[in-house]
């Protein structure tokens, strides 16, 4: 008979904890799903941002004999253009090449529609993501402007509105992610408490036999730590085994950006032991400082 009821509540225990290392599971896969969606949400948004061109034009009335002194000039403001914290890269256009552009976008020939080369030398300029934004561009093109040589400079108005509700979406994606962290705090923490209430006589039991706060507090600790570990690996092998679906799917790289990913995955980690282990430190608590009555209205 004894025997049976010891295997009835190892049963129990193990399903107690299965059911614990679900739930964890679950929950930070859901998180670190959000969080893949801001790394990828957040590359895609740069991306766009950066095919943004700021086109700086050089003056295009000098002497014929003034070309190879024009050409220097216009060479090292594209140098310190370049060198611009606002700049991820320059390529600079000629005079010729911007007629052969012309032509390709007319489908005609530029010089029998005009006598010589009407379109100014000028350098497209790609900015940082971080300063494709309305607070920012202005300043932007001002330092350009400023460069020796530059007399003028345009970028796509249209373009620049798209992209700062690029800002807000990311904002809003970052706003979600921030609520699922506490969801899971939240759901985590009721899950170690739901265990740790199913086990408050026993606590109890310990402590009017003698042992230590310390000493009943420690086994719960060590049990938080592996249940949370084992939930953040169920969580990560079911996280990135869809992600490797869906980019298989897609045909994009499975990973993107690994220092990112690496962060990911210590967050999914740190959150489900702390979680775990904290949850655990405090309904452990709260029944060792609990009268014996307290224990059936708890």
């Amino acid at each position: 008979m004894a025997k049976s009821v010891e295997e009835f509540n190892k049963k129990r225990l193990r399903s107690s904890n299965i059911t614990v290392v679900i739930s964890i599971a679950l929950v930070l896969f859901l998180l670190g799903l959000m969080g893949l969606i801001l790394i990828n949400a957040q590359k895609y948004s740069d991306y766009l941002k950066e095919q943004l061109v700021v086109n700086a034009y050089f003056d295009e009335n000098y002497d014929v004999k003034d070309s190879a002194k024009i050409l220097k000039q216009e060479s090292e403001a594209v140098q310190q253009i370049q060198k611009l914290e606002s700049v991820k890269r320059t390529t600079y256009i000629s005079k010729k090449m911007a007629s052969e552009e012309a032509e390709k976008s007319l489908g005609a020939n530029s010089q029998a529609l005009f006598e010589k080369d009407i379109f100014p030398a000028s350098v497209e300029i790609a900015l940082k993501p971080e300063y494709n934004d309305s607070a920012k561009i202005g300043k932007v093109l001002a330092e350009i402007k400023s460069v020796p040589g530059i007399v003028d400079v345009k970028n796509d108005s249209d373009s620049q509105k798209i992209y700062d509700k690029l800002n807000k979406i990311l904002k809003w994606i970052l706003a979600f992610c921030i609520l699922f962290l506490v969801l899971a705090i939240v759901l985590i923490n009721n899950s170690i408490r739901l265990k740790v209430f199913s086990k408050r006589f026993i606590i109890k039991t310990m402590q009017l036999v003698g042992a230590k706060r310390r000493f009943i507090l420690i086994p719960f600790m060590k049990e938080a730590l592996i249940l949370g570990i084992l939930g953040a690996i169920l969580g990560l092998l079911a996280l990135f085994g869809l992600w490797y679906y869906f980019t298989t799917t897609i045909k994009t790289p499975f990973v993107q950006d690994t220092n990112q990913y690496v962060w990911l995955v210590i967050l999914v980690f740190g959150v489900g032991i702390f979680i775990s282990v904290l949850s655990t430190i405090i309904a452990t608590w709260r029944f060792l400082r609990s009268n014996v009555d307290d224990l059936y209205y708890s």
